[in-house]
């Protein structure tokens, strides 16, 4: 097995040329720091809103090798969140959002389409699966509150014999149908996405690190070891390293998530009656999701990774063979079909954590950011570029008057707290997770850990 920093979907689609790095200084009406989907996606809308922008993006790394590029591919919606957004912004607005999301799904693949990109979007179910008695009906009050406002078919409960028409495992139960979805090979669009920008006129600097960024007036400097910015606004999209922003660090933490894939199994889909290419997950609070490949792999991650110390990199958020090992256990428990079959590779990556498990954007004098996405963010950056274009050009529109723009929530503790808090927490929740699984109860004090969150008001970890 291949155990590496990037994984197997950057070595499939084939990584371009890097660009030069930023020397010297230059202009900008917009500079944006990142060049993952979040920051490409925001170079994007903001030509689609004037096509004559002058953009500069500024990446530490190279594009799409970050996060982006190693995800799962699952390009999910909102529609779970609506009941309880509506108790603090109202119905309307709530389902608006979640009609907002939905749309970014549409539109990343019709960017797939108009822009010629295989990405290997596929508009698909998402299927949330119990497995273990403690897991069923976790769905439930999401759909009721659904239901009360007159929504009925975006979250439908399945049995288990309708989940085992779409994928057999011993270990599955019954479900929630989410119908509105899709899957993507991430790096493949990642790097489509790069290249849709460059053919129009986008500057994008790559390894290009920036070390301070310097608000003078109603203008902005960027600055790289060897070059400078100036431009009229700056957007900051860096997932996990808006850490290193003391104004919005307080709002962020950091957790990893890793994937495992095996080799060509069609035989194994086609035994289980996986054939549909469904996106999966199950019902764990560090929950497992999983999906299949275009020449017949399964891809399983789980969200169960380490918790961050700080801005400063772990290498155990890229490489953890503990986390590795045990998603791969997981794997072959939850289809023992899989016995005498490889598994190939496997790879992580960090995820920025926001307290309410959904996106954050802000505005601070003319650096407009955006970070949270708790490991959802395949579409939902879509609607964040929307939103940070619109900010970055001072719009008023549907999209920078979401509830997703300068939300109220709980802050994170300061370090070292965040990072032991969250560590205990973590290893509380497996604890759980994986006696819930033996269909045993947990002693006290993993139950009184695992219930902390809930009582200080952070929906964490998903």
């Amino acid at each position: 097995m291949r155990h590496s920093a990037e994984g197997w979907w950057i070595e499939e689609a084939g990584a371009p040329p890097p660009c030069p790095r930023l020397h010297g200084p230059t202009d900008a009406d917009v500079v944006i720091v990142g060049a993952g989907y979040l920051g490409m996606w925001t170079a994007w809308h903001l030509l689609a809103r004037d096509p004559d922008l002058n953009i500069v993006i500024l990446e530490s790394g190279l594009a799409g090798h970050g996060p982006s590029g190693r995800n799962g591919g699952f390009v999910n919606g909102y529609w779970e969140y609506v009941p309880s957004l509506a108790q603090k912004f109202g119905a309307e607005r709530s389902i608006r959002l979640a009609e907002l999301a939905d749309e970014a799904i549409v539109a990343i693949g019709e960017f797939c389409k108009s822009e010629k990109v295989d990405a290997w979007y596929k508009a698909i179910a998402h299927v949330e699966i119990s497995t273990s008695p403690n897991q069923d009906g976790d769905w439930r009050e999401a759909m009721w509150g659904l239901s009360r406002l007159g929504i009925d078919d975006e979250i439908v409960e399945l049995t288990p014999d309708q989940v085992a028409q779409i994928c057999y495992s011993p270990e599955f139960r019954g479900a929630a149908f989410k119908p509105f979805g899709a899957t993507v090979q991430p790096a493949r669009l990642a790097f489509g996405l790069r290249a849709a920008l460059l053919a129009r006129g986008v500057k994008l600097f790559e390894e290009s690190p920036v070390t301070e960024i310097d608000q003078h007036g109603d203008s902005v400097t960027v600055r790289t070891r060897s070059g400078r910015v100036h431009a009229g606004s700056a957007v900051l999209a860096v997932n996990w390293r808006t850490l290193r922003w003391p104004t919005f660090a307080r709002e962020l933490s950091v957790a990893s998530s890793h994937i495992v894939l095996t080799e060509p199994v069609p035989d194994v889909l086609e035994e289980i009656g996986w054939v549909g290419g469904e996106a999966l997950s199950d019902c764990r609070k560090m929950l497992h999701y999983f999906r299949t490949t275009n020449d017949g792999r399964i891809a399983f991650g789980w969200g169960g990774g380490r918790v961050a110390s700080g801005a400063k990199h772990d290498p155990r958020l890229d490489l953890d063979p503990e986390v590795i090992e045990q998603t791969a256990s997981t794997l072959r428990r939850f289809f023992p079909q899989l016995e005498g079959r490889e598994i190939t590779d496997a790879w992580g990556g960090p995820i920025d954590v926001a307290p309410n498990s959904l996106p954050i954007y802000r505005t601070s004098g003319a650096v407009h950011a955006g970070w949270g996405f708790t490991g959802h963010g395949v579409g939902p950056s879509n609607l964040g570029g929307r939103i940070l274009s619109g900010l970055a050009l001072g719009a008023d529109d549907e999209t920078t008057r979401c509830p997703l723009v300068e939300p109220k929530v709980k802050y994170f503790p300061p370090e070292p707290a965040r990072s032991i808090g969250g560590n205990l927490i973590r290893a509380a929740l497996i604890r759980r997770d994986e006696v819930d699984a033996r269909g045993e109860k947990p002693d006290p004090i993993t139950t009184a850990i695992t219930k902390l969150p809930k009582l200080i008001g952070m929906n964490l970890p998903r």
